[in-house]
């Protein structure tokens, strides 16, 4: 897990190096452990490192002898078993990034397609000129560019591009309707004007400064889903998850994972502890003195049963005004989830312990989890309605102009995912793939434990558990009231303790419940900042943050979240202090 950046000139001059290196140093927090470059005739790499594999050697750049240089930011799985397919070959290090050198040198610009893990490749032939920059499937580590007179730029992180002077931060109107609607943007253009992301799945070929090429590789099988009985099913998902695990896994830094006592991670937990000879650390936080659920008590059942090193963190009010500013300080690419604060305060405690952190995102998404998935399987036509068909501040009078154009973006993906194969539950959860999973939660993920220099893995989210998890009888996902119904009964016998068919409330953090205790103070500190006075009615902004409902609750939070993100990613104010002291700073 690392940074990557770099430039490719219009004209085969040599990058600015002093930009390139700025994008290096603004990336810094990503790779603590080391850093290296590359320039040359018309292009400049710079990489930084967060070392887990291969501490001794693997160093970028990585070099192959036919002329290709590579920086990564990422994990390949499989390169143990890859690397059996060049058992002629003397590789130069034991990294696991070395082996898309040599697949490029066999296959050309498709060479990331037998990859198997989370990675941002850029890889530079300096025979032909050309550069790729390669995206995993699904979209679990970033990657960003733009182009402009100095030619072509990538970065881990938008703010790069801003900190080098290669572009200025200019907030794109559509992409702010987006989030303050879905809380996160969607597709290939980001919240800024003129910076756009490398698609999940997506390799883009460079030559001279400019996209001459795409490629896509697929995170989810096209197919419908296919026959297969309950013994078949339950011995697939204990074969996949297992072998899933065991590969995420690998690492030469001690590793540990984040526990809710939910369905995924009690899993997960129990999959590492089979696989492993020593005690796994699992992390859990509680919300004390609100009305959340706390899941410590049911983690700790699950921790103790297993015999994990179990640590319990606790989030409370004074936390949410102190970290909320750090939190957005470094989610340039805007994602409006409350779930960003636990998720930081977790990896700061964890930061003490580990390097690498496996999670559970993406179960929801590739078992059938969501409860809007059961509408989609109702055979009553008219009790459907399409998903995220109401924005978070629809309805509240909030908005200046409350059209429907929020949801082209969503429209567009759902279309994108529809195959005469797939059933409307398949439709709806390579929709959330494409957009939701990879734009909101895994970027949430990547930017609060990058943050702190650990790395994040999510074991539900490989491509070849998806092959055959995907493929399974909608039955099989969602029966009842119960989604992810398979992995749920596979867990009932392997883990009873877990309670996998116990009715649970979901994962909540209480933002609403802290915002409506200070709403009288914090909703005209928000309604004066002229950000969303161009975007909502500031008196109606008050009155809504004085509200106890939990819809007017969500509605605060982002429209804090968006009114605290545009101060520091647009007109570059640091946030410091709390929550108050940043709002009032520059406020008329």
């Amino acid at each position: 897990m690392c940074g990557i950046a770099g430039l490719m000139t219009l004209t085969g001059t040599e990058p600015e190096v002093e930009a390139v290196r700025c994008m290096g140093e603004t990336l810094g927090h990503r790779g603590p452990d080391g850093e290296g470059d590359y320039f040359g005739p018309g292009i400049g790499l710079i990489h930084r490192r967060l070392a887990i594999i291969d501490l001794e050697t693997g160093k970028q750049p990585l070099f192959h002898p036919a002329g290709f240089c590579l920086v990564a930011n990422g994990e390949i799985y499989n390169y143990v078993e890859l690397r059996k397919q060049f058992d002629q070959t003397k590789f130069l290090t034991q990294s696991d990034c070395e082996i898309p050198l040599y697949l490029y040198d066999r296959d050309g610009e498709r060479y990331a397609t037998g990859l198997r893990g989370m990675y941002a490749i850029a890889l530079f032939d300096k025979i032909d000129r050309r550069l790729l920059l390669s995206r995993d499937p699904f979209g679990i580590k970033p990657l960003y560019y733009c182009e402009g007179s100095f030619g072509f730029a990538f970065a881990s992180e938008p703010r790069a591009f801003f900190e080098s002077g290669l572009c200025k931060p200019i907030l794109r109107r559509e992409a702010a309707r987006e989030l303050l609607q879905l809380q996160f943007t969607v597709g290939s253009s980001t919240a800024f004007e003129n910076i756009f992301r490398v698609l999940p799945g997506e390799t883009l070929v460079i030559e001279a400064g400019r996209i001459v090429r795409r490629h896509f590789t697929a995170a989810l099988p096209k197919n419908g889903p296919v026959k297969v009985t309950l013994d078949v099913a339950v011995a697939e998902v204990e074969r996949t998850l297992q072998q899933s695990v065991l590969v995420h896994q690998r690492s030469d830094v001690p590793y540990g994972m984040f526990l809710s006592g939910g369905v995924d991670s009690s899993t997960l937990l129990l999959q590492m502890t089979r696989l492993t000879q020593k005690s796994v650390k699992a992390y859990t936080i509680g919300f004390p003195d609100t009305n959340a659920v706390d899941e410590r008590e049911h983690a700790r059942n699950v921790a103790l049963a297993l015999g994990a090193d179990h640590v319990e963190v606790e989030f409370t009010e004074n936390d949410f005004w102190r970290l909320t500013p750090k939190i957005i300080n470094i989610m340039d690419d805007p994602v409006a989830d409350y779930a960003a604060l636990p998720t930081y305060k977790l990896a700061e405690r964890a930061a003490k312990d580990v390097k690498v952190i496996l999670s559970g995102e993406g179960g929801d998404e590739i078992f059938g989890g969501y409860g809007r998935y059961r509408s989609v399987v109702r055979p009553w036509h008219f009790l459907k309605r399409a998903m995220r068909s109401k924005g978070a501040l629809s309805g509240l009078g909030l908005l200046r102009d409350d059209n429907r154009d929020w949801r082209q973006g969503m429209i567009t993906a759902t279309e994108l995912a529809t195959s005469l194969e797939r059933s409307p539950l398949q439709i709806a959860q390579a929709t959330d793939c494409s957009d939701w999973l990879a734009h909101d939660l895994l970027l949430k993920l990547d930017r609060c434990l990058m943050a702190v220099g650990v790395e994040g893995r999510t074991p539900m989210l490989d491509t070849y558990l998806a092959e055959s998890i995907f493929l399974f009888p909608d039955s099989f996902k969602i029966k009842g009231k119960s989604g992810k119904w398979i992995l749920r009964k596979w867990l009932e016998s392997s883990l009873p303790v877990s309670k996998p068919f116990s009715r649970k409330r979901g994962f909540s953090v209480p933002v609403g419940e802290w915002i409506s205790r200070k709403g009288d103070i914090l909703g005209p500190l928000v309604a004066m900042q002229p950000v969303i006075a161009e975007f909502c009615d500031p008196e109606t902004v008050k009155r809504v943050f004085n509200m106890q409902g939990k819809r007017e609750g969500f509605a605060s939070w982002i429209l804090l979240f968006f009114a605290l993100w545009y101060k520091r990613h647009i007109e570059g104010q640091m946030l410091d202090g709390d929550v108050f002291n940043c709002l009032r700073i520059g406020a008329k």
